[in-house]
């Protein structure tokens, strides 16, 4: 059982720094640091979109229109950091006893 906690640790870990690169990467592009003409770039930002997507997309249609800010990201954030920081720890705590 704790084997199992702790490679969803890990996967939680993983989705919490992709994210976290496509979100720095989204604010360079918008800052034009970074340029989507630049093949890597669109590479990174294409298959970024695509692992996160599916998962922003129901988190989407769930919150209420908030025009150009999106705030799917900061959900899912809090969605990580409760599974990975709480409900992992306690879940562990639970399977040793």
């Amino acid at each position: 059982m704790i084997t199992i906690l702790k490679i969803l640790q890990l996967l939680l870990d993983v989705a919490f720094f992709i994210m976290l690169v496509h979100i720095i990467m989204s604010w360079l592009i918008s800052f034009n640091v970074l340029h989507l003409r630049q093949p890597l770039v669109a590479q990174i930002w294409d298959g970024l979109n695509r692992l996160l997507e599916p998962i922003y997309g129901p988190i989407r249609r769930m919150l209420p229109n908030t025009g150009a800010l999106d705030l799917a990201p900061l959900v899912l954030f809090i969605i990580i950091i409760i599974l990975r920081d709480i409900l992992i720890p306690d879940l562990a705590r639970a399977a040793m006893m």
